[in-house]
């Protein structure tokens, strides 16, 4: 078979996804914005369930594109593209232009933007930090306060960016109830004596032993698991941020003072994704993530016949979702292939 495939973006799903068709064949180009690929993975420490290291992915994406079918571009950010006859012919930022047979578009997702929930202060107190701004602690191995000290009394709170009318986004991000109860399990055993807290609308454990890490996090680890919503994060003149959140279970309104508070942001449509679609071409649903052909039989699947979609673009995955994602777009991208010719 031969043909040419153009792929955006150099995370799991990109990645993956080249490694599959290079291997069938196909003369593959990745396009990646940053100088390095990996995509979110490189933030992240120590992955769940088994909470095996990130460098093990990376060094699996790394070994899928040494092929020689497989041409890597980094520092390139694709900002539109055409159809014309069965030929693709991409854009980038900086003027350049990539040609292929098929377009596959693996452009991920973004975090939402905490800052956003003004209530729950972050870039006001800096003991508030994100999911991913404790990541990077946990690869120094300290977790600090910004008196040097280490926190006694750390809080969890979901759902932030997800599940919320107010931010515009009403859909479940998925992974925010696991990521809590793996970082959870990571503070309480780099600091032993801690108290930790997870406040969260309902724990969502869908996946291969997530409900057996929640209950291990309870039993092992003592973790508290507070049914509530936090309405408001202020600071107190000690430096502590007192949270007021609703106990429903309990029926009864709480505040706490933590010394640190982590929000688990959610997932949303990358920005990355809308400047590929610049022209407003390819379908969007009503998440903003791109919309598959049919949700059950074409999720690899666009409304523009050579195009198709790999991963996080069309909806919050975890990487196992993403790298079988991931094959299910090139069974979709050969069989066009296959047929065109």
């Amino acid at each position: 078979m031969t043909g040419n495939v153009i792929v955006i973006g150099g995370g799991t799903a990109g990645v993956e996804a080249a490694g599959q068709l290079a291997r069938s064949g196909i003369g593959v180009t990745v396009i990646e914005k940053e100088s390095t690929i990996g995509g979110h993975v490189r933030n992240w420490h120590h992955l769940f369930p088994d909470r095996r290291s990130s460098s093990e992915v990376i060094d699996y994406l790394r070994k899928q594109l040494k092929h020689d079918n497989i041409t890597l571009v980094t520092g390139e950010l694709i900002s539109g593209f055409d159809k014309k006859g069965g030929s693709f012919r991409l854009k980038s930022s900086s003027g350049k232009e990539f040609h292929g047979d098929a377009v596959l578009i693996a452009s991920g997702f973004d975090l939402f933007r905490s800052e956003r929930k003004e209530e729950y202060g972050y870039g006001i107190y800096d003991n508030v930090i994100t999911s991913a701004d404790l990541e990077s602690m946990f690869r120094d191995k300290s977790i600090l306060l910004r008196n040097g000290r280490e926190p006694e009394k750390i809080g969890f709170v979901h759902c932030v960016g997800s599940r919320d009318e107010k931010s515009g986004n009403l859909y479940c991000s998925k992974l925010c109830c696991i990521t809590a109860v793996k970082q959870a399990i990571g503070l309480k055993e780099l600091i032993p004596g801690s108290k930790v807290f997870c406040f969260y609308m309902d724990m969502r454990m869908g996946g291969a032993l997530y409900e057996e890490m929640y209950r291990e996090a309870q039993e092992k680890y003592g973790i508290s698991f507070i049914r509530g919503k936090v309405s408001e994060v202020s600071e107190n003149i000690e430096g502590k941020l007192v949270t007021k959140v609703e106990d429903t279970l309990a029926g009864r309104p709480l505040r706490i003072e933590m010394d640190l508070l982590v929000l688990m942001a959610g997932m949303e449509m990358s920005k990355d994704g809308e400047a590929i679609d610049i022209s407003g071409k390819l379908n969007r649903g009503v998440n903003r993530f791109f919309a598959p052909a049919d949700y059950h039989f074409g999720s690899n699947i666009s409304n523009i016949k050579g195009v198709f979609y790999a991963g996080a673009c069309t909806a919050p995955m975890n990487i196992t979702e993403t790298i079988s994602h991931a094959r299910g777009a090139v069974s979709d991208v050969l069989n066009y292939l296959t047929n065109k010719h």
